[in-house]
């Protein structure tokens, strides 16, 4: 079960927060709630209700809190009480955090209180309880109880930690000059308050701002895969068998990035589909989300139906399983047979030494195959035979079902020895249907049609590029260019601080969003690109090996593209004759409805005046609204489709995309009209869905149209 935590934030809104210091643009609050709002949409993401928060404000022009009617309680107020958080909380919250302006409220008296509201939500259960106040130190502290207060929250196991704004932190290097000596006295009292907590933790939140950036791993308990007897043999029919008692749990799991939802958004304009990421049963901004609700139906042809085709019930429907180009039925009953019945086991069925073993076989995720807890038996077994493949130097290849009818799988044990754990790790096999054997060229020759071997041609590298490319690759190494705080070699890329940038850009940018989300997402954490290149000292010291190697390999920089329109030479004959004269092919620069594409290339590949474009385009768009329009259902929409396609690639070949654009406005406003043969939105979403829209300056530089402007376009009205 997951651990119960209930975290009280005190946030100092006196109007001495509203001040800009140590050189900031931006107020000492809304700096500070940088990590506030971090912390706070962490909690929201995870969507657990045993995750409660708690908002606490100190020095608020109100007061708001249990105790207000005792001295000393004043300017305090209860921005939110404890419980889970949700983006509607959330919304409401920042609406409340703005400076205020007193500068009257005492931080331990506030302290008291959040203790007051974490002993009464959470009682005598089991709970992490945490304090989190940020203030700035400006406002009068009475410091006179702290040992009682101290006392009690080491009895409730309270957390606190304080986080000041430029508040002296010599561990992280920062003191600020010039301190007021009510800032300073400030500072030592919740300093000492600190000290006497468990746990306690006092520093200036520009550390825990600047650590923002770097992702925090989530810690995840032990998933149990298997629980049962490791076997080698049958123990049932032979009393020597190996029967060990195991548990085997996951060592690594693929993490994916957060997921979209596509959801459909009620507006003014009618109903609209949108891919977004959010809870169930939540609004945002006022837009109400609902689900998208998902239809099925199923026709067949029926020439006396109208139409030719009629609707069956899904319960009507067997499945038919493809066969070439025919589909073979199989009932449910003659199904099943060729279903294999699968019972939970785990069983080694042979060994493999480690030089004969290819690493590219692993498939999978590991896991890890530890003795039953508090079974000495089987751990004396387990340590047995761990012992005797690292002595052998061979893996152990078993079989393994995790439980009853669920598929088999082939795993590859290899024993791993450390001074407080014995364990097997395991990592999934291929099947033969799995491996794909391909055969590839040589590398160090070339072989000619008359079977002749070549060992020196154009297409293998020389003596010399080899030389050259093994120097590159050796300055380029990596595994001793990380220096300790010693001074001494170690691991550049250690594992603990690489990160997988697709799944945190997506966290980053989602939790910026949520709290602001009209303003643009902010760029990357340069932590998550730390690694994306090598280091560009190593680069400026192996450069001369680089140029040794561009040298060998006699690369040449390719011209740049011309820009400019397309020009072409066209291909005449020896002859001299008009071969598309003698054919009969028509007048020139007409579009044949039946063969439109071809067509029109033709007809474009034939001129480079203007007005012969100009008319090209309009007879292609003829023919397309024409498709549309005598269309019976969707039947020829994929044909309308493919010359828009068709027209839209030539025209920004040709720089005219303000033709394109032009016909595409009006076909736009005949579709949304019913203009071309009745109600034809389904066409419409067809164009959303291909991006058929207008040519912007990204895809075309002549191009008059912005992406904005593009991105507008898609939108029905």
């Amino acid at each position: 079960m997951a651990e119960k935590e209930a975290t009280v934030f005190i946030l100092d809104l006196g109007s001495s927060m509203a001040q800009n210091h140590s050189g900031r643009s931006e107020s000492d609050l809304d700096w500070s709630m940088q990590y506030v709002w971090d912390k706070i949409t962490d909690l929201v993401a995870a969507s657990r209700k045993t995750l409660c928060v708690g908002v606490l404000g100190l020095r608020t022009d109100e007061t708001d809190n249990v105790l207000q009617e005792d001295e000393g309680y004043e300017n305090i107020s209860v921005l939110q009480g404890l419980g889970p958080m949700t983006m509607t909380s959330l919304r409401e919250l920042q609406a409340k955090i703005k400076p205020s302006g007193t500068e009257s409220g005492d931080a331990i008296s506030a302290i008291v209180v959040a203790v007051d509201m974490i002993d009464t939500f959470t009682k005598k259960l089991k709970w992490n309880r945490k304090i989190v106040l940020i203030t700035d130190g400006q406002g009068l502290i009475d410091g006179d109880d702290i040992s009682d207060i101290s006392k009690k929250m080491n009895d409730s196991n309270i957390q606190l930690t304080v986080l000041g704004v430029d508040f002296d932190d010599p561990e992280y290097g920062f003191k600020e000059e010039d301190k007021s000596s009510v800032k300073a006295d400030n500072e030592k009292i919740l300093r000492s308050l600190v000290d006497d907590c468990q746990n306690g933790v006092f520093a200036s939140i520009v550390e825990a701002i600047d650590e923002i950036g770097t992702p925090r791993v989530k810690s995840v308990k032990p998933y149990k895969t298997f629980d049962g007897p490791l076997t080698l043999g049958d123990p049932e029919k032979f009393p020597a068998a190996m029967k060990i008692n195991v548990e085997r749990y996951f060592k690594t799991h693929l993490a994916r990035p957060l997921a979209a939802t596509t959801v459909v958004v009620k507006s003014e304009q009618g109903v609209e589909s949108q891919s977004t990421q959010t809870m169930e049963g939540e609004e945002m901004e006022g837009i109400e989300f609902s689900a998208v609700k998902q239809a099925r139906s199923y026709k067949v042809n029926d020439p006396d139906a109208p139409g030719g085709k009629r609707d069956v019930e899904f319960e009507a429907l067997a499945k038919g399983f493809e066969y070439g180009r025919t589909a073979v039925h199989i009932s449910e009953s003659e199904h099943n047979i060729t279903k294999i019945e699968t019972h939970k086991s785990f069983s080694i069925i042979g060994f493999i030494p480690w030089a004969k073993y290819e690493p590219f076989l692993n498939m999978g995720e590991v896991c890890v195959t530890m003795a039953r807890k508090a079974d000495t038996k089987s751990e004396v077994a387990l340590s047995s035979l761990i012992w005797a493949l690292s002595e052998l130097e061979s893996y152990a290849v078993a079989r393994i079902v995790p439980k009853d009818d669920k598929d088999p799988q082939l795993v590859l044990l290899a024993p791993n020895i450390e001074p407080d754990l014995e364990c097997l790790f395991d990592v999934p096999l291929p099947f033969a249907e799995d491996v794909r054997s391909y055969q590839f060229p040589p590398l160090d020759r070339v072989i000619t049609v008359t079977g002749q071997t070549l060992t020196k041609h154009r297409f293998l590298p020389t003596d010399e590029l080899n030389d050259a490319m093994s120097d590159y690759v050796d300055a380029m190494d990596l595994s001793t260019y990380g220096i300790d705080d010693e001074g001494n070699p170690s691991e550049y890329v250690s594992i603990d601080d690489t990160y997988n940038p697709a799944i945190h850009r997506i966290n980053h940018a989602v939790k910026s969003r949520a709290i602001h989300p009209e303003k643009p997402i902010a760029d990357m954490p340069s932590i998550l690109l730390r690694f994306a290149s090598p280091p560009e000292d190593l680069i400026e010291k192996v450069q001369h090996k680089l140029d040794a190697l561009v040298e060998a390999a006699e690369v040449k920089k390719v011209p740049p593209k011309a820009k400019g329109k397309r020009t072409r030479d066209a291909v005449k004959p020896i002859s001299g004759l008009d071969v598309d004269a003698l054919l009969g092919e028509g007048a020139k620069g007409n579009i044949d409805p039946d063969n439109a594409v071809p067509s029109f290339k033709q007809a474009l590949a034939a001129t480079e005046a203007l007005s012969e474009i100009e008319e090209a385009t309009k007879q292609m768009g003829v023919i397309t609204n024409a498709l549309i329009t005598e269309s019976f259902g969707d039947s020829k929409y994929a044909r309308a489709i493919e010359c828009l396609a068709v027209m839209r690639e030539e025209l920004i070949n040709l720089e005219e995309p303000g033709l394109y654009n032009t016909f595409v406005r009006d076909m736009k406003k005949q579709l949304l009209s019913g203009a071309l043969g009745g109600d034809r939105r389904d066409f419409w979403f067809k164009m959303r869905w291909t991006r058929m829209g207008l040519i912007d300056k990204k895809q075309s530089e002549v191009s008059d149209v912005t992406p904005e402007v593009a991105d507008e376009f898609y939108k029905s009205r």
